[in-house]
C-alpha cells in the first residue's frame, strides 16, 4: 500500500492558462475525460476548475463559455498537498474541506493531482467508489 502522495498522485496534470475560456476548459475535460483542470499563470497554481464550477458559475448563470474566461468562475486558493505528505493526511484534508480531488506541489511547481478515486482504489480496491473511478470512461 502506498504511503505517500508521490506514490498514488497522477502526475503532469492538464492545465490551462487562466486566460482560457471556459468553453476550453471543458472540452479538455471532455477529451481527457477528467473532472477539472487545474488554472496556473506565470506564478504557478492559481487555482482549480470543475465542472461543477462550469455548471452553477457559468451556465447557470447564462456566461457565455465562449467568452467567459476560467479565471472569472475558478475556485481560487486551492488547498494542496505535498509529495510527501502521506496518504492518511490526504483523506483527512478531503474531509476537512468537502473536496474530492487535491493538487500536488513542489514550493509553488505544480507536480501532480490526487482524487478521492486514487484514494479508495488504494484504500479499498473492492469497494464501490474503487470500481467507479477504474471503470472505464462512459463517453
Amino acid at each position: 500500500m502506498a504511503k505517500v502522495i508521490s506514490e498514488l498522485m497522477t502526475p503532469d496534470p492538464v492545465c490551462l492558462t487562466e486566460n482560457a475560456t471556459v468553453a476550453e476548459a471543458a472540452r479538455h475535460m471532455r477529451d481527457y475525460d477528467i473532472g477539472d483542470v487545474l488554472i496556473t499563470n506565470d506564478r504557478g497554481l492559481r487555482g482549480v476548475l470543475t465542472d461543477r464550477d462550469i455548471v452553477i458559475r457559468a451556465i447557470a448563470t447564462q456566461r457565455d463559455p465562449n467568452t467567459t474566461l476560467v479565471s472569472e468562475i475558478l475556485s481560487a486558493d486551492p488547498v494542496c498537498l505535498k509529495p510527501d505528505d502521506s496518504v492518511s493526511k490526504a483523506v483527512e484534508t478531503m474531509r476537512r474541506h468537502a473536496l474530492r480531488r487535491l493538487p500536488v506541489c513542489e514550493g509553488e511547481r505544480l507536480v501532480g493531482i490526487v482524487s478521492i478515486g486514487d484514494l479508495a482504489i488504494e484504500q479499498d480496491s473492492r469497494s464501490a467508489l474503487a470500481d467507479i473511478s477504474a471503470a472505464p470512461a462512459n463517453h
